[in-house]
């Protein structure tokens, strides 16, 4: 391989040769960053193909990006002293330019030149022979950076003064600079030492030449720096105790509240016993509201901390993106060095030819110069290995903060859902002493308390701030799908939810593996950019353990058109305008009913709250479109709410052929039609699996004469629409578009699993009907409800589905025909009864 020189490593003087290193440092590092920026992004965060589309989308703020890595090119840039340009010629203009002849470089002997350089750095150089002296200031023993004495540091100055003195006579006649300038960043020296060699042409001992950095301010920075580390950790250190003081006073607080509602109950409290209570209430209620300050205080304390060791670890990789630049610059260097060898040995005579004596001139200027060559390349090897030795350090730094940061956020979510279940035990208590359970009447604290019930039902908004002496953890109004989290009616279900919401909060804090479902999904969509999603096991599993908000939109449109793909190539684009405009033509008998369920159709979400909200109009567009493509349905109750959920995702069209594929693929043809067979047979199907998979729970049905069908019918018609939690429901809707109606019996079985001992312990057919109507309410915990739907619940084929369906469907068929035939006979027998029964006469018409 040939390389080509384009200018020479020989500068006039030690100002130009800085000023070429310091080009030649910018240069890489621009190069650097224009090639390799892109590359490194998408290796760790690739750009997802596709955006989150439907109601929804709108809600969704724009990811935020991190702000530390805008900054590496200007401190890359900012690492080394900028020198101003030489006023003599530089670049490829000195290059060409020849080398001034100076009279001291007449007939020049490199042996002289060696001791030169020995008798120089003997000078500069203090206590040679000390092993310590010789080590670098990033010299590092158990990860603990050793700076220089203040009595090093003197020394070392006195000495670069002494060094500038004695090298202005023989400015450019050396090749010696000085790797290590002062940064503009408040960090360590570059590198302390820096060894080479020099070889004498008629010798083959080598004489080393060593380089000194010294710089005093940096050393005495990185003691300031060692010293701010140590105050962060003591401050830490604190934070853990405060910590550990403020759960003991929470356990003390609710030890002394659970005394005092068993007093309450008792009813053996006095007037006087009830003012004591009083008083400890408020002063339970102050420890509270201080706890809670404190906390808050705490939470912008490590907030602070972790912003701190963000930038701290900026700044690692900036020092580590500059070494890699510099190493692969000086690689360079030492390529070319090796090849100017290879040439200049090429250019050797034959042994034989002449003899020392008799060398021409030109022969022994190149023999000169190979020496002087071999000396830098052993210089830049030795340095080579010293910045290798500071990357690996640098690296392990690296990994140490990250590890501290992981650590710190941990300790912040866990101190967040804290908070959130304290909360959550505070609003219980509250209902518990307004409504006690022995009390007759309504006491002197009933106001104070239904006081502090309002303050904590309250909902923080950007127009009206909360200025009350207690502040509760905030719920926003809405989730993210739309749906309102508090009810605004029933006092005691505001209550009920602000709780829900306090726990979900909690558990999403403490759970950790929503965050690796994230990933998991990530690198799929990478993996899958350039080509189209498959069916595949490893797409079951991920879309089985739920869907990501921002990528539930491309997974849903992909669902749909897997299913409906034969129905959509019989028609063409235009098929669902043209349904639209038919629909808008000329009204159908299912117009009128559309129109009155509109309204009616997820009330609590803030898309449809009015009939001026967008969601209003594309349903409406939705619903009169698929009536006129399926005439034999038409409309349903229930289709509505099927569309609504849809278009919270997707657009209109494909709102449209979901509906199709759940009416006309999922479902059986008689699902949505005036008698509802296929919703009467699968509530008879999912009795017969209820009596395999969960025979005790079955019995004890049986045995208090439970008709749990009453219930369940809604779950299989919607698909648990407004049954469960947004957060399961849109998790059970992600499996039921990729896998079909077979995921609806699997959780409706999983939710009677969940709570299976709740239901033994109820011993009466009211209480256990009363406990059916909202107890899928009370299930926060999705993974664990994923887990026993499919895992706990297999085998789970479904051609068992398949058979009692077809068993059931003819039991049904034939009670609909009796019923039908005694409706008949009735009518018969109206039609041919006797006059006298057909005139009977009211006793108004004898008044008259």
């Amino acid at each position: 391989m040939k390389y080509r020189w384009r200018s020479s490593l020989k500068a006039p003087s030690a100002q130009a040769m800085r000023y070429w290193l310091q080009e030649l440092q910018q240069k890489r590092w621009e190069f650097s960053n224009n090639g390799t920026a892109g590359s490194r992004d998408n290796r760790v965060s690739p750009p997802l193909p596709y955006s989150t589309t439907g109601l929804v989308a709108k809600d969704v703020d724009a990811p935020c990006l991190p702000q530390a890595a805008m900054d590496i090119d200007e401190n890359a840039r900012n690492v080394l002293d900028a020198v101003d340009v030489p006023g003599t010629l530089v670049g490829e203009r000195a290059a060409s330019y020849p080398s001034p002849v100076h009279p001291t470089t007449i007939n020049f002997s490199l042996k002289h030149w060696g001791t030169e350089i020995r008798n120089s750095m003997s000078n500069l150089k203090p206590g040679r022979g000390n092993n310590e002296n010789r080590k670098s200031i990033f010299y590092t023993e158990d990860w603990e950076l050793i700076d220089p004495s203040l009595k090093e540091l003197e020394e070392a100055a006195a000495h670069e003064e002494k060094r500038k003195n004695s090298t202005e006579a023989s400015r450019g006649s050396a090749f010696s600079f000085d790797f290590a300038r002062a940064t503009r960043v408040k960090r360590p020296p570059f590198l302390r030492d820096m060894i080479g060699t020099s070889k004498n042409r008629n010798s083959s001992e080598s004489s080393p030449v060593e380089w000194i950095v010294t710089n005093g301010k940096a050393s005495t920075e990185i003691q300031t720096r060692i010293q701010a580390q140590q105050e962060e950790l003591n401050k830490v250190k604190e934070d853990l105790i405060s910590q550990k003081e403020l759960v003991r006073l929470l356990q003390q607080t609710l030890k002394h509240s659970q005394q005092e509602k068993y007093l309450l109950n008792t009813g053996a409290s006095v007037d006087e016993g009830m003012s004591q209570f009083l008083q400890q209430k408020d002063h339970q209620i102050q420890a509270l509201n201080n706890q809670l300050d404190h906390i808050n205080q705490q939470k912008d304390h490590m907030e602070q901390e972790l912003k701190a060791f963000q930038d701290k670890i900026t700044g690692l990789n900036d020092q580590l993106n500059m070494f890699r630049e510099t190493i692969q610059a000086k690689d360079e260097v030492i390529m070319k060095l090796s090849q100017q060898l290879n040439e200049c040995e090429n250019m050797h005579s034959p042994p034989g030819v002449c003899s020392g004596s008799t060398l021409a001139p030109s022969v022994y200027k190149e023999l000169q110069e190979l020496d002087t060559l071999k000396d830098s390349l052993q210089g830049y090897k030795t340095q080579n290995k010293f910045l290798n030795k500071e990357i690996l350090e640098l690296s392990a730094l690296k990994r140490n903060a990250e590890i501290r940061e992981k650590a710190l956020e941990a300790k912040y979510s866990g101190l967040e859902a804290r908070l959130c279940q304290v909360e959550s035990k505070y609003l219980v208590l509250l209902q518990e002493v307004k409504n006690p359970v022995c009390s007759g009447g309504k006491g002197p604290t009933h106001e104070v308390i239904s006081r502090l019930l309002e303050d904590a039902l309250k909902v923080d908004s950007a127009e009206h701030p909360e200025q009350t002496t207690l502040k509760p953890h905030p719920v926003s109004e809405y989730d993210i799908y739309g749906f309102k989290t508090v009810p605004e009616d029933d006092e005691e279900e505001k209550l009920v939810a602000k709780v829900r919401a306090l726990d979900l909060k909690s558990l999403s804090l403490t759970d950790s593996y929503e965050i690796s479902v994230g990933v998991k999904w990530a690198n799929y969509f990478a993996s899958t950019v350039n080509r189209e999603m498959v069916r595949t096991p490893e797409l079951k599993n991920l879309i089985r353990w739920g869907v990501p908000h921002e990528h539930r939109s491309k997974v849903w449109k992909w669902c749909v058109n897997l299913h409906v793909r034969k129905y959509r190539d019989k028609h063409n684009s235009g098929y669902f305008n043209s349904l639209l405009e038919k629909a808008l033509e000329k009204q159908n008998p299912a117009s009128k009913q559309i129109e009155l369920d509109l309204m009616r159709t997820l009330p609590n979400n803030r898309h449809y709250a009015s009939p001026t909200s967008e969601g209003i109009q594309k349903l409406r567009n939705v619903l009169l479109a698929f009536s006129w493509r399926n005439p034999d349905v038409g409309y349903c109750q229930g289709l509505n709410r099927l569309a609504g959920i849809a278009l919270l995702y997707l657009e209109q069209e494909e709102a449209f052929w979901c509906l199709v594929a759940i009416t006309e693929c999922f479902m059986t043809p008689d699902y949505y039609t005036k008698n509802l067979i296929g919703s009467q047979v699968d509530q008879r199907v999912l009795k017969d699996l209820l009596s395999e998979k969960l025979p005790r729970l079955h019995a004890h049905f049986e045995q208090y004469k439970v008709d749990f069908s009453l219930i369940t019918f809604n779950w299989f018609l919607v698909v648990f629409v407004d049954s469960v939690v947004s957060d399961i429901m849109f998790r059970i809707w992600d499996s039921f578009l990729y896998e079909g109606p077979k995921v609806i019996f699997r959780y409706a079985l999983a939710v009677f699993k969940f709570k299976e001992d709740e239901f033994l312990k109820l011993q009466d057919n009211m209480s256990i009907f009363k406990y059916l109507r909202y107890f899928t309410h009370t299930i926060l915990d999705a993974r664990k409800l994923t887990n026993i739907a499919f895992v706990d619940m297999n085998p789970f084929p479904m051609r068992l589905i398949h058979s009692r369906r077809t068993f059931h469907l003819e039991k049904v068929r034939q009670e609909l025909s009796e019923l039908e035939a005694i409706r008949q006979d009735f009518l018969r027998e109206r039609e041919t009864a006797t006059p006298d029964r057909r005139d009977v006469i009211s006793d108004d018409d004898e008044d008259t």
